[in-house]
């Protein structure tokens, strides 16, 4: 093979990590390769433990993060007191909050904290640029926003209208018969205090809907659980 034809089938080898990113993001419509060519491609990819803090609530966003591993936290309010989560980021899913501070050239109204140990790609705030440009990924992103909203409108109702003790009964379910949390996390996610989380699941204890271990709850009665979710009695 000559130089030039070998020049030729190096450039068109796939990119290994357009491949990952195309695998775990597969209904993301990816721009064509030469839309990012002039801004340096694609970035390897990093991996961070669990507790990292990867962007700050008022700061300028550094980039465009697409989760390949593990699971992003995005909450309002301070890393040393209380928060309420917004929204989680996984494997096939955007964060919007990054996408809304690039768009709008603002700082961060969020932080984003890494729940499990994640391997990320970052994007350039050129590459996201270029990537927008691209109008199916830009209607792409901008249809999460619109979906994020309405979840954003559902958060809001639930603390404004519905009981603490309904939303922590429907924050247990849905994970199985043991819940691995501790009560300042479910705080955090509820966006209320440790001491009123704790009264609360004791009360549920008294009444045998659950048993209290060390980071883990056993639910013993997610029916009675279910009914108080939706603002019933559980004893009807």
């Amino acid at each position: 093979m000559n130089s030039d034809a070998s020049k030729g089938a190096k450039a068109a080898a796939p990119n290994p990590l357009r491949a990952r990113i195309a695998a775990r993001y597969p209904e993301l419509p990816l721009p064509p390769v030469d839309i990012s060519h002039g801004t340096g491609g694609l970035p390897a990819s990093i991996s961070v433990p669990a507790g990292t803090v990867l962007f700050e609530e008022s700061a300028p966003c550094r980039g465009f993060p697409l989760v390949l591993e593990g699971e992003v936290r995005v909450a309002r309010g301070t890393l040393g007191g209380r928060t309420l989560e917004l929204y989680r980021v996984g494997p096939g899913e955007l964060c919007v909050v990054s996408a809304s501070s690039l768009i709008g050239q603002s700082v961060l109204p969020a932080h984003g904290v890494a729940v499990t140990p994640c391997e990320l790609v970052l994007l350039s705030t050129a590459t996201f640029e270029a990537w927008i440009s691209h109008e199916p990924f830009r209607r792409y992103v901008f249809g999460l926003f619109s979906d994020r909203l309405a979840d954003v409108i559902g958060l809001a109702e639930a603390v404004a209208f519905h009981r603490l003790d309904q939303r922590l009964a429907a924050a247990l379910l849905g994970h199985g018969a043991v819940v691995r949390a501790t009560h300042q996390s479910l705080a955090d996610e509820l966006g209320t205090v440790r001491e009123i989380v704790s009264r609360l699941l004791r009360r549920f204890e008294r009444a045998g809907w659950l048993v209290l271990g060390r980071e883990r709850i056993d639910l013993s009665n997610p029916i009675a659980l279910r009914r108080v979710a939706d603002g019933l009695s559980a004893d009807t």
